[in-house]
């Protein structure tokens, strides 16, 4: 037996989970992270036993929410991982990468996590990592960054500096003087 989808739910039952992403990315957009399910559910207009149908966890139902900006991370990266010169494709890759999770609190939450609640979420990360991998080894083959630096690294100190950034004044200003140490400190000693 093959998983449900939603092209395969009745069409008031994919209404009330196109209703409940709506409501969950309404709140994302308001700087609500924790997407509290019964208030998800009484702001949707369903029963919190359909939330959680849909949507098992509240990571489930994060990751959902965010999956457009998650796309579009990795189209940044496999942009970045085709750049002619890969140390100004992972600068460029950083800087959008940091932007967007500046502006979407849900996907700076999904990055954040050790581990992915959906499958598709899954696949997305792996094939983010793989696209960031390739950029960061022709990185080093062309002496643009040190050789120690892997793919979750970068994850890991990108959302860093969002959680630094969000701890500040968040202007642009601490935002590029942010991530140009994060450049400096990647870069090779020289």
């Amino acid at each position: 037996m093959r998983p449900t989808t939603v092209d395969d739910l009745r069409a008031d039952a994919a209404r009330n989970r196109a209703r409940v992403l709506e409501v969950a990315r309404e709140l994302l957009a308001a700087g609500e992270a924790t997407l509290p399910m019964n208030t998800i559910a009484r702001l949707a207009g369903v029963g919190i036993g359909t939330v959680y149908r849909h949507f098992p966890t509240r990571q489930a139902l994060l990751e959902s929410a965010v999956m457009g900006g998650f796309e579009q991370l990795l189209a940044e990266a496999q942009s970045a991982a085709a750049d002619d010169d890969p140390g100004a494709g992972l600068e460029r890759l950083l800087r959008y990468g940091i932007r967007l999770q500046l502006g979407d609190v849900g996907l700076a939450a999904v990055l954040r996590s050790p581990e992915c609640a959906c499958a598709r979420t899954s696949r997305l990360r792996a094939d983010l990592l793989k696209a960031v991998g390739r950029l960061l080894e022709r990185a080093r083959e062309a002496g643009a960054i040190r050789p120690e630096i892997g793919a979750d690294d970068v994850r890991r100190l990108s959302c860093g500096i969002v959680q630094a950034v969000r701890a500040g004044s968040s202007d642009e200003a601490e935002i590029d003087r942010y991530t140009n140490v994060l450049l400096c400190g990647i870069r090779p000693d020289r």
